[in-house]
């Protein structure tokens, strides 16, 4: 057991398990809407999808190890949690939304995946199929972390951090330790590496948001003094009519912030994916 070998290790695992778990129920406030109102409102499969791939990935991983039981629990939850999020997503999505989620899931988690299990069984063995697999899951786990600049785009455009919940980020961050010092007292390269751009894009997520916490309530005194300005009906119309199309655009991008921040998930379980809305594929 890893207890055994090095309580520091159990430890840092026990808290990545802890923390992970946090992070894989952060979509359940969406979801319980989504079976209240029968409808999932324009949110995305695509984050549930490839967390669930990227879970199951890790699990394989871990199985090959005698070592990596903490992993082996972290990304069981994955697999289970995702799985029934990508249930509910179905149950409830309009016809072209649930098709575009079951031919990804169909081509990504089981052709997928079907073919990495058969590839590396059948070309490696050992060591070398631990290895060849440990990358695999690193460049997955790299690949994805293009995601969060999107939202971290958004933010620095809008100036607001409406779109990106503290807390959430807090723990991402604090995930990304955890793993990271896990992989380095683990000596496990693969758990490691990925894990150092979860953490700087964790630390970044945070420095936007102390930049710009405060800039909303500035904008929206602003707005109402200029809305308080106005000194005749016409000039009120316009300035309505204005108001109405920028909250209807400013409720979009609530929307589509809520399915990138919303969607975050610990895959690896130690990278975080953000992604733009795909339903319309």
């Amino acid at each position: 057991m890893v207890s055994t070998h090095s309580p520091l290790v159990f430890a840092f695992g026990i808290l990545g398990n802890i923390i992970s778990f946090v992070v894989f129920l952060a979509p359940v406030p969406t979801f319980i809407k989504v079976c209240k109102k029968k409808s999932t409102e324009g949110f995305q499969s695509v984050p549930y999808v490839v967390a669930l791939f990227s879970a199951m990935l890790w699990l394989y991983y871990a199985s090959l190890k005698s070592d990596e039981i903490l992993l082996i629990t972290a990304n069981t939850v994955g697999v289970v949690v995702e799985t029934i999020y990508i249930a509910i997503y179905i149950a409830f999505a309009p016809k072209q939304a649930r098709t575009f989620t079951l031919r990804i899931l169909i081509l990504m988690n089981f052709g997928g995946f079907c073919s990495i299990l058969l590839l590396s069984h059948f070309l490696a063995q050992g060591e070398t199929r631990v290895r060849i697999l440990g990358w695999v899951c690193v460049a997955f786990s790299v690949s994805v972390f293009a995601a969060p600049l999107s939202i971290m785009r958004v933010v620095i455009r809008t100036k607001s951090v409406e779109f990106m919940p503290f807390y959430l980020s807090l723990f991402l961050t604090l995930s990304a330790i955890m793993w990271l010092l896990y992989g380095v007292l683990q000596k496990d390269l693969y758990v490691a590496l990925p894990n150092v751009l979860g953490f700087i894009f964790g630390v970044l997520q945070m420095v936007l948001y102390m930049r710009y916490k405060n800039y909303k309530a500035v904008k929206d005194d602003e707005k109402q003094s200029n809305v308080c300005s106005q000194s005749n009906s016409d000039e009120k119309g316009i300035s309505d009519t204005q108001n109405e199309h920028e909250q209807k655009d400013q409720d979009v991008k609530t929307k589509e912030a809520s399915n990138q921040g919303v969607s975050l998930c610990l895959c690896n379980p130690v990278d975080h994916v953000m992604f733009k809305k795909c339903d319309s594929l």
